[in-house]
């Protein structure tokens, strides 16, 4: 309806001016991280001040941030390794086995994603000291190994492909497992793909549970030390900049690579078979 409404180039003009829009506030922060030290940030800055990695080196130089790079780099790629397992498998059977506990099952998988993740705050700390994992990596781990959300987008997606090669596996000998892996698993590739992404996007941005459940600065993820770059009485706003793009760089480029395999996996489920 709209491309017969506007013609393309009024169509091209109005996805230009949102694109810019949206893109500005992305361009700013790499703008200002490339400033000199004290620069004022000002539009007219922005134009007139040269270029500088001073913000960077500083970065690298007087804080923890390699460390920080480190440590949410390693807990996304766990998560991500574990939700795959895991909400593959639970998925599997929940789609593949009928029966009325695993309908009961699903039922509390629906029932986990109407809880806000806020109420968990103080759940979540008290089960962590006393199982001893607080201020370690298994407290940024093992809660978040399973995502209600991933289980419930890849039963879906495993609802909508035929069984018929299962069969033939079963009748040529294969066991559950290699079933499991070898078959259904490449299979549920896109989906697997929308989970990866989601997952470690949520992982690598997360900010409140890797503050709550660490107080090592060894163990800070990027969110963390970036707030403590924000001084009580200054903003040193060129090497907030700076870390906000190093944390925004791995994400744009994931995304960018991964654009293709996202929409596949959100469209591929609303297609039945």
């Amino acid at each position: 309806m709209v491309k017969k409404i506007l013609p393309p180039v009024l169509r091209y003009f109005i996805l230009s001016i949102v694109l810019l829009i949206m893109a500005f506030p992305l361009m700013w922060m790499f703008r200002v991280s490339l400033m000199e030290v004290g620069a004022p940030v000002e539009i007219e800055a922005l134009f007139n001040s040269t270029f500088s990695l001073e913000s960077y080196r500083s970065l690298f130089s007087g804080t923890n941030t390699l460390k920080y790079l480190f440590n949410s780099g390693l807990v996304g790629i766990i998560v991500v390794l574990g939700n795959i397992l895991f909400c593959f498998m639970t998925a599997y059977g929940l789609a593949r086995f009928k029966s009325i506990m695993n309908k009961a099952l699903f039922v509390s998988v629906i029932i986990v994603l109407m809880i806000p993740s806020h109420i968990l705050i103080i759940p979540l700390y008290l089960l962590s000291i006393k199982a001893g994992i607080y201020d370690s990596y298994w407290a940024l781990i093992l809660p978040w190994l399973v995502n209600p959300i991933g289980i419930f987008l890849v039963k879906q997606y495993i609802e909508n492909v035929p069984t018929s090669m299962e069969e033939a596996a079963r009748i040529d000998g294969a066991s559950e497992f290699r079933i499991l892996f070898q078959v259904v698993m490449p299979l549920c590739k896109p989906a697997l793909a929308v989970l990866a992404i989601q997952v470690f996007f949520t992982n690598w941005n997360s900010f409140l549970f890797p503050y709550i459940l660490t107080s090592q600065d060894s163990l800070k993820t990027l969110p963390v030390g970036l707030a403590h770059l924000q001084g009580h009485q200054a903003i040193d706003w060129q090497q907030l900049m700076a870390g906000s793009a190093l944390a925004v760089l791995p994400v744009l480029i994931l995304f960018i690579i991964m654009q293709r395999q996202i929409v596949s996996g959100i469209t591929a489920g609303a297609i039945k078979q």
